[in-house]
């Protein structure tokens, strides 16, 4: 994003690197990232879209989880729409103004911290549910006033965190405009915020969480245990691959500060914040279409928009096998088994 794509432009007049890579550096990055921003923002406007229509119209909010599930798509198709402002002004320059360049720096953060905050609570939300499995059924309603509550409070926090975005940011005039902050001390602070709410603070969560939750269930003699424990782990190494990389570049680049004449350590730098943005497109997947329940409702909604005809077909087809039945039971058996 701004702080990390344009803060350093004049490094580049005063590196120990040629300028011939300086130039294949931006003439790579000019193209890779705004083609990374508007893919993730197809993708993730989709996925995240059919997660907020399922979850509105289809699938009612009984449980703590079904609130963050209703927020996480929320946060992540606010975040998801400010990519393509991002994705013009890498390809050219910023040309929205600085009134633009306050309100999309504070709403970028913004919904970057709520979105993982939410990430956090789901995961506390699920230790709590899997632990103290009977205290959870017998408080339903009041964990869910707690969780609006909680989704409330989250919005709140992010858009204080977000403030100094809002504050400094402006639009800065090196080789061309771009939008970002010049202040070395602001900058030091925004990153020290992100990565601790925005990384450290779900991954401690994740590995305690996850770590009681895989005892518990690896105790119990659930017959579901198994696809459980596959499908935290699926969660803990999407957010891990995505995530680890750009974080521990980021911390790398804060406190090692000859790197700042490298340009192949800002190449490090660009692949990585593009890999973290997936997971806007990857938590629909991993914290929605894992259910039963979702999947079910997704295909309704597929027949109602006309896109599917599956459930004729469907019908046809278990109509056919009943008529077959009758008279061939063991044919019908196999072709259904098929």
């Amino acid at each position: 994003m701004a702080e990390y794509d344009y803060e350093d432009l004049g490094f580049f007049n005063a590196s120990n690197n040629s300028s011939q890579r300086h130039q294949e550096f931006l003439h790579f990055s000019k193209f890779f990232l705004p083609c990374m921003y508007v893919g993730v923002f197809v993708c993730g406007l989709v996925g995240n879209s059919l997660v907020l229509v399922i979850y509105i119209f289809y699938q009612k909010l009984k449980s703590l989880t079904d609130v963050f599930l209703m927020n996480l798509p929320l946060a992540d198709l606010v975040f998801v729409c400010t990519l393509p402002f991002w994705a013009y002004a890498g390809f050219h320059e910023w040309v929205f103004g600085n009134i633009m360049c306050k309100v999309l720096l504070g709403i970028y953060t913004l919904n970057f911290y709520t979105s993982m905050l939410i990430l956090t609570c789901i995961t506390l939300d699920r230790f709590i549910a899997v632990v103290r499995a009977t205290k959870t059924y017998n408080h339903q309603a009041k964990r869910m006033a707690w969780g609006k509550a909680i989704c409330l409070s989250i919005w709140m926090v992010s858009l204080l965190v977000s403030l100094p975005q809002i504050i400094y940011g402006n639009v800065l005039y090196f080789d061309k405009p771009v939008c970002g902050y010049q202040n070395q001390a602001i900058f030091t602070m925004v990153l020290a915020t992100q990565m601790t709410l925005g990384f450290f603070l779900p991954l401690l969560a994740m590995i305690v969480c996850y770590s009681v939750i895989i005892k518990t269930l690896l105790q119990a003699r659930a017959s579901k245990k198994h696809k459980s424990l596959k499908i935290i782990f699926l969660v803990v190494a999407v957010f891990l691959l995505t995530q680890t990389p750009f974080n521990l570049v980021k911390l790398i680049r804060s406190t090692s500060w000859e790197y700042h004449t490298m340009t192949s350590f800002y190449y490090a730098i660009t692949v990585t914040e593009a890999i973290a943005y997936l997971r806007a497109c990857l938590n629909p997947v991993l914290y929605a279409f894992v259910g039963l329940k979702f999947r079910k409702n997704f295909w309704k909604l597929a027949k109602d928009i006309g896109c599917l005809d599956v459930s004729r077909q469907r019908k046809s087809s278990e109509d056919t096998s009943r008529t077959a039945s009758a008279s061939h039971n063991v044919e019908a058996t196999s072709m259904f088994q098929l």
